[in-house]
């Protein structure tokens, strides 16, 4: 987390927290956060994580993430909890929990860990502190009322999952200093957290050892550093007691031997290949096919394929493909790298079809239905992009992504209503209430819809102002 963008999300949360009441938490007497609150607050943040650019809206590796985070809560007695797990551009090491069922975890700990199931041990301890309700339960001790506080804490909470030096610059001559105190997970949260990741991550099938073995890895990061420790250390502080107490769990628990899924690979490869620039993700991948330095060889070639398209290197990328069809198991991620091999040397009615073709062996995966309308509409049939999100949108009713792809699809269509109607809905599911009612207010004054359309703006939009005044109250 930049400084520049706490400072800004500060004075960006103040007004705009206080002016929508989110959450009201009442009086001092209240104990604790309803579920509906500690969403809404989880909203409130996540709005101003996604508009910014460290947010890293990549399709196939959040709906990874997010799978992953459900394989967990399913596997125990939270099986309804509702989370959100995305990735944070940064090459810091670090991950965080946001109330509400929000997990962030930062591109540079996905590439430090070292097997699937040390990826999910951050996540089976991230999901502890939501399921567990570490933060509502913090926010529960202050003995004071939102209407004079909650600024402060949503910067608090940012602040304090990113870098608790930066959020004490951030929040110093506040009220929300003192807050940052006590929101700091206590040795009790980091122990519970622990226990309850472990027991998830055993559940699920992955190993349990994978959990210590990444402490391990922090701690080496940790000496390499000279004293400036992963920012997961800080706000996470691992004690000897938390080490010496997972273990003990571990060595009482089955031992069993999880090979990494394909998809962990590719996901891992293809990161390295878009954050790293063109030319050093080349001598990456093809250094470790050399020497043989990897364990999985297709991954290596696959990210390679990647980084060559972004050097424009075409013919070679084409070549590390062919590869990766031949050793590689099938994979919805192959058929996109597929399709974008066909868009950047321009063929966008082959990559069409190529996406076309693959959603009928994988109809539910929705990072493919994306580069299909993507696809669809480079090539300039925005009707067959309306056709496909339509149908996904019966499915999935609160995707935002397809309500975007919509508003695309209509912009190139010139059907203004409607593309504004389509944007407000996606604003209104990202949580921008305010942007949707604007979004509305443009469609109304569009002039383009018929009588039915416009009438649907309107009712959507007289929805939205009761929805906009309720949470002023």
């Amino acid at each position: 987390m930049r400084l520049s963008y706490l400072i800004i999300l500060l004075f960006l949360l103040m007004p705009r927290a206080l002016a929508e009441g989110l959450p009201e938490l009442g009086e001092a007497s209240q104990t604790t956060l309803s579920p509906l609150q500690e969403r809404q607050l989880g909203e409130s943040i996540m709005r101003e994580i996604r508009a910014d650019p460290s947010y890293l809206n990549d399709p196939p590796l959040n709906e990874y993430l997010t799978n992953l985070g459900y394989r967990l809560v399913s596997s125990g007695d939270d099986s309804k909890t509702s989370l959100e797990v995305f990735a944070i551009r940064d090459n810091e090491i670090n991950a965080f929990a946001l109330p509400g069922g929000f997990i962030g975890v930062y591109t540079g700990l996905i590439l430090l860990t070292q097997s699937e199931s040390e990826l999910t041990s951050v996540l089976a301890h991230e999901s502890g502190h939501v399921t567990q309700h570490h933060i509502a339960r913090i926010l529960a001790t202050q003995k004071q009322t939102l209407a004079t506080s909650l600024a402060g804490i949503a910067v608090a909470i940012l602040a304090a999952r990113y870098n608790p030096q930066i959020s004490q610059a951030a929040l110093i001559g506040t009220q929300a200093a003192a807050v940052q105190n006590q929101l700091n997970f206590t040795r009790q949260h980091e122990l519970e957290a622990d226990r309850i990741g472990l027991q998830r991550l055993d559940k699920a099938g992955f190993d349990v050892r994978a959990m210590p073995a990444f402490f391990e890895h922090l701690q080496k990061a940790k000496r390499f550093a000279e004293g400036n420790a992963p920012n997961y250390l800080r706000t996470h502080p691992l004690t000897f007691e938390r080490i010496a107490d997972m273990q003990n769990r571990v060595q009482n628990m089955h031992y069993r031997q999880v090979t990494d899924s394909q998809e962990f690979q590719f996901l891992r490869a293809r990161l390295r290949a878009q954050e790293e620039s063109p030319k050093d993700a080349i001598a990456y991948f093809e250094n470790s096919l050399q020497e043989k330095k990897y364990t999985n060889e297709a991954a290596q070639h696959f990210g390679l394929a990647i980084a060559l398209i972004r050097a424009r290197n075409l013919e070679r990328a084409e070549q590390e493909f062919t590869q990766v069809r031949k050793i590689a198991q099938p994979s919805p991620l192959i058929e996109i790298l597929a399709g974008q091999l066909k868009s950047a040397g321009g063929k966008t009615a082959e990559a069409a079809a190529i996406y076309s073709a693959a959603l009928k062996s994988y109809p539910q995966y929705r990072p493919l239905v994306y580069a299909s309308c993507e696809a669809f509409l480079q090539n300039r049939q925005p009707q067959d992009a309306l056709k496909l999100i339509s149908d996904k949108l019966q499915f999935y009713p609160q995707d935002y992504n397809l309500y975007l792809l919509q508003a695309k699809s209509y912009a190139v269509l010139d059907k203004k209503l409607l593309q504004h109607k389509s944007q407000a809905e996606a604003y209104y599911l990202l949580g921008n209430l305010r942007g949707a009612v604007e979004q509305l207010q443009i469609a109304q004054k569009s002039g383009d819809g018929d009588f039915y359309q416009l009438s649907a703006v309107e009712a959507r939009l007289k929805e939205l102002r009761a929805l906009e005044a309720e949470a002023r109250k």
